[in-house]
């Protein structure tokens, strides 16, 4: 990393982009640990310890796909500038503090999104947008939640089959000891794909300042201090969220809890293979109305649950529009 060869404003932008990664964490953490916590299995500082090291450590798990997409799949880099990085995560960081204090779980993901299409849109216009990546992410926002809800579905049917004949007793001790294993699950598939996303951010800010040789690629130091901060976001909890998602949707048990994080796993580790940058709270959320659902439809409050897809339905066009006004302070700012 040559900080020498940086100007003061890449290296201000840089650490607004790892601001939002910090923000992104905290604002997530729920994700991670909301039903581990609502079982009882791990106390709320362990639970966030637990999944910030397994946010830490995916990099080592999963490629870079996602950070491509969102990049260069999202807006074209050609049009990447100071003043569009800036607006995007103005938007992104403006959204997550406003639904983080209102205990919304919406998405940070697709706040970047919105926040970068916002930004892209002022500058350049629909000939700037990038379709390919835009509708890839936008059909991960209604497949993501549906697979996470199907596959929990599933496997509460399979965990009930394979343990009918089991005392409770039996039964809960052993998904206490699972639960540890979704929990981790679930934490290294956020990582995986939440974390690349402001490593795309700031790869394409890099590539815009010259700084990546004229080929476009993410740097290793980026890929590690991307990881760091959103662990380090995670440590500090989202625990105005936690509730929310822990207990408010359904009230879960160990198998139910295992069950959730295990689905929204497998839907993330997928996402993240494929290169779609979709969203860990989409995700989850399917994921535990899912379980709740195996249960009978009544035992999901419908309610809670309806309040955050309207959440996600206005996430898109609220950071895009903030997106949008502060670009414009950008460059009254000075900003190219």
């Amino acid at each position: 990393m040559d900080i020498a060869g940086m100007s003061s404003l890449l290296i201000f932008l840089i650490f607004v982009a790892l601001a939002f990664d910090f923000l992104n964490g905290l604002h997530d953490a729920a994700n991670s640990i909301a039903t581990v916590v609502s079982t009882r299995v791990l106390s709320p500082r362990v639970a966030v310890v637990w999944a910030a090291f397994f946010n830490f450590i995916a990099f080592l798990f999963f490629g870079l796909h996602v950070a491509n997409t969102v990049g260069k799949g999202i807006i074209s880099a050609d049009i990447v500038s100071d003043a569009v990085i800036f607006g995007a995560l103005g938007g992104a960081i403006s959204w997550n503090v406003i639904t983080w204090l209102a205990g919304i779980p919406s998405s940070s993901s697709h706040a970047l999104i919105g926040g970068l299409l916002g930004a892209g849109l002022t500058k350049a216009g629909f000939d700037g947008i990038v379709w390919s990546g835009v509708l890839k992410t936008l059909a991960g926002i209604v497949v993501s939640p549906t697979l996470g809800f199907v596959l929990a579905l599933v496997l509460v049917f399979i965990v009930s089959w394979a343990f009918v004949k089991a005392t409770p007793a039996f039964a809960d001790s052993t998904f206490r000891k699972l639960q540890l294993v979704s929990a981790a699950m679930f934490s290294l598939g956020h990582g995986g794909n939440d974390a690349q996303k402001t490593m795309g951010i700031i790869a394409v800010l890099l590539y815009s300042h010259g700084q990546l040789g004229g080929e476009f690629h993410v740097p290793f130091w980026v890929v590690i201090t991307c990881q760091a901060a959103l662990g380090l976001g995670t440590l500090f909890g989202g625990w105005r969220i936690v509730h929310t998602m822990g207990s408010k949707i359904t009230r879960l048990s160990p198998q139910q809890g295992f069950c959730a994080e295990t689905g929204g796993a497998l839907t993330i580790f997928l996402a993240t293979y494929i290169g779609v940058p979709i969203s860990t709270t989409h995700t989850i959320t399917g994921a535990i109305v899912g379980v709740g659902a195996s249960r009978r439809m009544s035992a999901v409050r419908w309610g809670v649950a309806s309040r955050i897809v309207w959440a996600w339905v206005i996430t898109l066009p609220a950071s895009g529009l903030i997106a949008a006004a502060t670009y414009g302070l950008g460059r009254l700012a000075g900003m190219q």
